[in-house]
């Protein structure tokens, strides 16, 4: 795990081509994200192209120094993340005639490269996000992993591409000179992130997963090299079952290869108790948990979890100070704004597990692999309805939608509602009324801005063939996935130089995951119910059942008393009035505290984007300092 940056000067008169300004600028890149990497650093520039990298050192640790060279050093590369597959891929490369100077994973990369060019992706097993300067073609290549788990930003004008792992790298190549892009902020209001390739600083954006950039010249070309795509394909359910667990296995094992200690974290659900478990069978592991203070605190499950599975246990109970005290920090390194209030805790768990090992294994992507979302049940409870025509469909909606509340409106208006016109994902805030928390500036541009709705249409057109279930999971594996689950798993793990791992966002698991038939996987009194049962005889029965729950956060509460107050002062003079209707704000604050709904969200995600804005735009001097 590390942080990656590439600049090409695509206009070669350009007057800042000199190797010492590329190599200043490069270093500047780096020195914001020594988080990313601790250990080591490394800058190789020559005239048009320059590479600059950070290191957490995880596999051949005393070697493996970066940016790595081919052998007559004309092809150079840095790369962050892990290749999996990397024992196999460099036993079939030093058969075809490749000399290999180190023992790291990376390496391969940089000769499969050389052996398949810009295909060398599709033989790739892991997470990453690379970036190779090839000096015979003058050409910058890079790519990010399948399913989004490594971050890839970039920018580039008419005289130079910037690449880079986090936003505030690029930022540092130019600052004061960025604005604020409006459409990113319009979908950050609906979805609760940015969703890729968009981000919430005009002119950068995200290389989305399963894509490849491709510069050279004055040409700079984007395209998708991979996407998930599920197919239902009728099967023997225990044959389908003993097969995932299988893969399983197999995936965890080789998420364990490191030659720095490896942990888990584990929560009261099924995907991280079972990477746990599995674990546990094959060495002693430390495990990770965090709880809040209440009713909903989960920390006696896993703790019971961990002593059955014999782990060395650790676990925080988040206090409301604690939670507070760690936002600014939060912010800061999440670089796009991501309004999960599980973002926090998220931090904290790492920071906890930084003490004691430096990779963690963790359970993202079982879910939207293996159908684990409530939402899911949800084509199957409205099925009472399907028989209804289209138009009479729009009919009654267009009745309730006029009509008072009643007992069963809610069932009826999602009933007669089409699912492209009801799910963009697993967080929907702002929607039918978005319009009215909008400031000036973006209710000037409304006419230009594609809303969630018209947006997540390219994934439903993907997913045409399926039902509504695999429709979800389409949408979910293409939006919610990266611009959410793993944004923040990412960011807030490296924020303490740790490592973090997902062995469910496999290619060998999804080519599993992707065939199974939706009668098996949600139903109505369970989802995930095939995984569930291929795991039935490692994870602890007091947990294989249990529903999902997520972090359960209580913001509402702490929206209500003075944490609001603070809040809303936030938001007022954080300068947002632009963009932001803040009477609105105010009036959702009052609705929330009297107990007329539940408005919590709404006010959390404008309320991490007020923070987001003094931190990135108001005070971008202070930016480029690092927070604690």
């Amino acid at each position: 795990m590390c942080g990656i940056n590439g600049i090409l000067h695509l206009n070669a008169n350009s007057s800042d081509s000199s190797s010492m300004d590329m190599e200043r600028l490069l270093q500047g890149m780096c020195n914001q994200m020594i988080h990313r990497g601790p250990d080591d650093d490394g800058i190789h520039v020559d005239a048009r192209g320059g590479l600059g990298f950070r290191r957490l050192s995880i596999i051949d640790t005393e070697g493996a120094h970066q940016p790595l060279k081919n052998e007559d050093g004309t092809i150079f590369l840095v790369c962050n993340g892990e290749i999996y597959n990397y024992l196999a891929l460099r036993k079939e490369l030093e058969q075809k005639g490749h000399q290999l100077s180190t023992q790291g994973d990376a390496e391969t990369v940089l000769h499969l490269y050389e052996e398949y060019g810009f295909d060398c992706v599709n033989h790739l097993r892991g997470m990453f996000a690379f970036i190779i300067w090839d000096t015979r073609t003058q050409t910058l290549f890079g790519a990010r992993d399948h399913f989004g788990i490594k971050p890839f930003y970039y920018t580039y004008d008419h005289e130079r591409l910037v690449c880079s792992s986090e936003l505030k790298s690029i930022i540092s190549t130019k600052p004061g000179k960025w604005d604020i892009d409006v459409q990113g902020l319009y979908h950050y209001l609906s979805f609760q992130y940015v969703p890729e390739p968009r981000t919430m600083i005009d002119g950068v954006k995200k290389l989305p997963p399963g894509h490849r950039l491709i510069a050279r010249g004055q040409d700079v070309h984007v395209e998708r090299y991979w996407k998930p795509q599920f197919q239902s394909v009728q099967q023997d359910k225990q044959a389908l079952a003993k097969k995932i667990r299988a893969t399983f296995d197999e995936s965890v094992e080789l998420h364990l290869q490191s030659d720095v200690p490896v942990g888990c974290f584990l929560s009261s659900g099924v995907d991280s108790t079972a990477i746990t478990a599995k674990v546990s069978q094959l060495k002693k592991t430390h495990s990770f948990s965090v709880g809040f203070e209440g009713n909903n605190n989960e920390l006696p499950f896993s703790r019971e979890t961990a002593q059955i599975l014999k782990t060395e246990h650790h676990e925080w109970l988040i206090t409301e100070q604690d939670y507070f005290d760690a936002l600014p920090s939060c912010i800061h390194y999440q670089d796009d704004p991501v309004a999960d209030p599980s973002a926090v805790a998220l931090n904290l768990v790492s920071k906890m597990a930084s003490e004691y090992v430096t990779v963690v294994l963790s359970g993202e992507g079982a879910d939207e692999l293996f159908g684990g979302y409530r939402i899911y049940q949800e084509p199957d409870a409205l099925r009472y309805l399907s028989w209804m025509p289209d138009k009479l469909k729009q009919g009654m909606q267009s009745l309730l939608g006029n009509s008072r509340s009643f007992y069963g409106k809610n069932y009826l208006m999602r009933a007669t509602t089409p699912l492209e016109q009801r799910f963009i994902g697993n967080a929907k805030i702002f929607t039918d009324d978005i319009q009215n928390v909008l400031g000036p500036q973006l209710l000037a541009d409304l006419r230009f801005l594609q809303d969630a709705f018209e947006w997540s249409q390219q994934y439903y057109q993907e997913a045409a063939h399926g039902d509504d279930v695999t429709k979800m999971q389409t949408v979910d594996m293409n939006l919610w996935l990266p611009g959410n689950i793993l944004a923040k798993g990412d960011k807030m793990s490296m924020a303490h130089s740790l490592e973090l791992r997902v062995p469910f966002l496999d290619r060998e698991m999804f080519a599993v995951a992707q065939s199974i038939p939706t009668e098996y996987k949600v139903n109505r009194q369970t989802t995930k119910a095939i995984l569930r049962e291929a795991l039935s005889d490692l994870v602890p029965q007091h947990i294989i059942n249990r529903a999902k729950l997520g972090f359960p956060i209580p913001i509402a509460e702490w929206l209500k008393g003075k944490r609001g107050d603070e809040c809303l002062a936030v938001i007022k003079s954080s300068g947002i009035d632009a963009y932001i209707n803040i009477p609105f704000v105010e009036s959702l604050m009052d609705k929330h505290r009297r107990g007329e709904g539940n408005f919590a969200r709404k006010i959390w995600t404008i309320y991490i984007f007020a923070q987001w804005y003094q931190t990135y735009v108001k005070q971008n001097d202070q930016l480029l300092v690092s927070v604690g």
